[in-house]
């Protein structure tokens, strides 16, 4: 089955608790304004299949204490993230949490295609207007859906305040140059480092910027 995704990354410790592996998914047409993952919007690229996915993550999966979807928008490819799913489960027991910009409601069809495949749900846009207080989340207006007993066991622990153990990011590095984090970062975060290079003499273009340009 065809799927297209933006990226995979292992380990990934800033999206839940954990090593994890990363799947973000290509293609969003919620596009929150001040979304850190603009370059995923674009709905044309990043062919693949499922089964090229699941070979690329299998020499990960023996050393993963969970996974994390994302994008893009998981649940506008509903029928790929349902066998992406089932293909993960049949490898491996750890924990699945799956970001979704649009609101539990909204999806509760495709949710029930996948009951006891998803442990953790975090629904809802963005809202860059809304304080950001919780961790895992980049505005407070989105919400944690415990789905399994897996899932409240290993992320009720972000159902309190955010600390400062909680802001950590993990960069990654593609062959072209390109830097890449992957995290909830504070709202600032990005313009002060974009400052920054800029002051040190760096051409800075950002995700926002590259979908913009496509």
């Amino acid at each position: 089955m065809d799927i297209r995704i933006s990226r995979l990354h292992f380990p990934v410790k800033a999206l839940g608790p954990g090593r994890r592996i990363g799947i973000w998914f290509q293609g969003c047409s919620i596009r929150c304004p001040g979304c850190i993952s603009a370059d995923t919007w674009n709905q044309s690229s990043g062919h693949t299949t499922i089964a090229r996915v699941l070979a690329h993550i299998h020499p990960w999966m023996s050393h993963a204490e969970g996974i994390t979807i994302s994008g893009g928008e998981p649940f506008e490819q509903p029928e790929a993230l349902e066998a992406l799913l089932a293909g993960l489960r049949r490898q491996t027991s750890v924990d699945i949490l799956v970001y979704s910009g649009h609101a539990i409601e909204k999806i509760k069809p495709s949710l029930m295609k996948v009951e006891g495949l998803i442990d953790v749900l975090i629904s809802d846009p963005f809202d860059v207007g809304t304080t950001q207080s919780k961790p895992l989340r980049g505005s407070d207006n989105q919400r944690m859906h415990f789905l399994t007993a897996l899932g409240r066991s290993r992320f009720s622990q972000y159902e309190r305040p955010l600390s400062e153990v909680d802001k950590s990011l993990d960069v990654m590095f593609d062959a072209d140059g390109s830097v890449w984090f992957a995290g909830i970062p504070s709202r600032s975060d990005f313009f002060l480092l974009q400052d920054l290079l800029v002051q040190q003499g760096h051409q800075v273009q950002i995700s926002a910027d590259k979908a913009r340009n496509k």
